[in-house]
């Protein structure tokens, strides 16, 4: 076993000596390391007498901080060495700025939800969320939809395998009779949410796509109520004066039904291709929910009425941001989210 001065002396020399961090540290793990020399000297102590104990581990230790400070030192010179050969190598200017890191932002799917709730929000509307998989019977049956009636053929569903009750929901009107069930009118919901129709995919049809369901409930609630809401909606989410026309029409959930229309957003209602030189664009369904409907709930008619009204969140932001293929939402092509 070497002598406390011969490993000081070996050891410094050897730092003294390090080209680079790697060979220091090769001398910090043969001296400092877990069996290196300190170590070794340390580890035999038990063979001498208390007094030379002493002696030599009071010596050990002084010599284990001179190579400690050593070793830091050197260490600390080395890396500004490396630095400067980095920088001469690679001619890097450090007092250009760096490079601004790229951030993401949300999806413009996104971002209209939240526009749409914060508008609802401000009309004293709850959001309310429920299930994408469905049963049966919330999604058809409680909606006035029941299995032989041909209302039935304009959903286009994927029925799970192994449970024919079970199925990916075809809108979120099913939330209706879920939070009827749950809850006391008068209230007024809008449930927005993501739903499934097996239908081939074109440049205004997906697979998926975002719908959104709203309803409200009192004792004396009116299509005139409906008008109201809608008319400050749309002028709060196109952020212009939209005209407004509404169409008899039928859906099994509502009575009466109508289909709402908007002024196009293209041509302000003129006639051009986007509006198929109608000068109207066709928006969403609506009516005054069903007494059926209202039953299946829990709640009763001769008390209860409300409006109800469905739309698809994609078609929204397609007109107001004249977007002609519903598929780009979910390619995820940069060049077309950066957009937003």
């Amino acid at each position: 076993m070497s002598s406390c001065s011969e490993i000081k002396k070996q050891a410094l020399k050897k730092v003294k000596g390090a080209k680079n961090l790697k060979e220091l540290d090769r001398v910090y793990k043969r001296y400092l390391g877990g069996k290196g020399e300190v170590f070794l000297v340390l580890k035999n102590l038990k063979d001498f007498s208390e007094n030379k104990r002493k002696e030599i581990g009071k010596e050990i230790n002084l010599v284990k901080k001179d190579i400690e400070e050593a070793i830091k030192e050197k260490q600390e010179a080395l890396k500004e060495i490396a630095i400067n050969e980095i920088i001469e190598k690679d001619k890097l200017d450090i007092t250009i700025p760096g490079k601004k890191i790229k951030k993401g932002h949300l999806h413009p799917i996104t971002l209209t939800l939240r526009k749409i709730q914060e508008i609802f929000q401000n009309m004293g509307f709850s959001i309310i969320e429920g299930p994408e998989v469905e049963t049966e019977w919330y999604n058809f049956d409680a909606l006035n939809i029941p299995k032989d009636h041909p209302a039935r053929d304009a959903w286009d569903t994927f029925w799970l395998q192994g449970n024919e009750k079970l199925l990916l929901r075809t809108h979120t009107s099913p939330v209706q009779i879920r939070y009827m069930e749950k809850n006391q009118p008068p209230f007024r919901i809008i449930v927005p949410g993501r739903v499934f129709r097996h239908e081939a995919t074109d440049a205004s049809h997906e697979i998926n796509f975002y719908h959104l369901e709203g309803l409200m409930i009192d004792k004396q609630i009116s299509m005139a109520n409906f008008k109201a809401v809608m008319e400050h909606f749309l002028k709060s989410f196109f952020g212009k004066k939209i005209k407004m026309r509404l169409r008899p029409s039928f859906f099994p959930f509502t009575e009466p039904s109508f289909e709402i229309d908007i002024s196009c957003v293209a041509c302000g209602g003129k006639g051009c291709s986007v509006c198929k030189k109608t000068g109207w664009l066709e928006t969403m369904g609506a009516g005054m929910v069903h007494p059926n409907v209202l039953k299946a709930g829990g709640l009763n008619p001769k008390d209860w009425q409300g409006f109800a009204f469905g739309m698809g969140v994609d078609r929204l932001i397609m007109m107001k941001h004249k977007i002609n293929d519903i598929r780009l939402f979910y390619n995820n092509d940069l060049r077309f989210l950066k957009q937003f």
